[in-house]
């Protein structure tokens, strides 16, 4: 028996409904576009997932205790579509990952929903974010579990993935639609290690825009969010550099 599960709270027709997998990833990408969705379409609470290896804590949000690990799901295009979103406050554990998929994959499968869709940042060796926010933007890629989903992402003008490896959820997700012949999307943009990204979110949120919520979500927030944490963090890197030149200036020579 599995040790992660998924406990509905409120009964919802999710058939058909696109699935965006909001757990943490490079830059934190996955959290922060998971929950852009669910403030920006109004989504509602329907279900925690929960383990005996999660951790034991309750996030107290307006008063209401809530799991760190919550559903989401609402309609979509004008009542057309539906959607669902996994929310997570935390890394699961790297044992825990694989089943994590599959407990994941199992419960889309068995709710028929359309297809799975991860945001996923890639870590980039550049320290400093770079100057013009289009430039991270305009290169998102994206990878398909099956041949409908790579044209999919082919006729939104996203390019394929080519070569390189994908790990964590992302990366379980994959390789259970390619086995179960099942529609899945991995979108990637590069992002930073050292700091939550919400440029790279953003780019990845525009993707996922403009493959499933016909162009009509309002990205501009995100981009001023982004633009505001690397305004904060280009002060941070000039102030950090005077410093050190300061340092080296100041500093006795080692040898006298």
């Amino acid at each position: 028996m599995s040790n992660i599960r998924i406990i509905e709270i409120e009964e919802m027709n999710i058939r058909g409904a696109y699935v965006v997998d909001g757990f943490p990833s490079v830059g934190l990408v996955g959290s922060i576009v998971a929950n852009y969705l669910v403030n920006s379409l109004g989504l509602r609470q329907i279900g925690v997932v929960d383990a005996d290896t999660f951790p034991a804590v309750s996030m107290i949000k307006s008063g209401i205790p809530t799991s760190p690990v919550r559903v989401y799901a609402g309609e979509i295009n004008k009542g057309k579509d539906r959607m669902v979103v996994f929310v997570s406050e935390f890394q699961p554990l790297p044992q825990d990952i694989k089943e994590l998929g599959k407990v994941i994959m199992d419960w889309v499968e068995d709710h028929k929903c359309r297809m799975i869709i991860s945001p996923e940042g890639i870590s980039t060796k550049q320290s400093n974010p770079p100057p013009d926010i289009k430039d991270v933007i305009d290169h998102v890629m994206g990878v398909g579990s099956t041949e409908e989903a790579r044209n999919m992402l082919s006729s939104n003008q996203i390019p394929i993935f080519e070569a390189g490896v994908i790990v964590g959820l992302s990366g379980v997700l994959l390789n259970e639609g390619f086995n179960r012949l099942f529609d899945v999307i991995t979108i990637l943009s590069e992002a930073s290690t050292e700091f939550p990204d919400a440029r790279a979110a953003a780019a990845v949120t525009m993707a996922i825009n403009k493959l499933v919520l016909e162009g009509t979500l309002d990205i501009e927030p995100l981009l001023k969010e982004a633009e505001a944490i690397e305004n904060s963090l280009k002060d941070m890197y000039e102030r950090a550099g005077k410093e050190d030149e300061l340092r080296k200036v100041t500093a006795p020579g080692m040898y006298g």
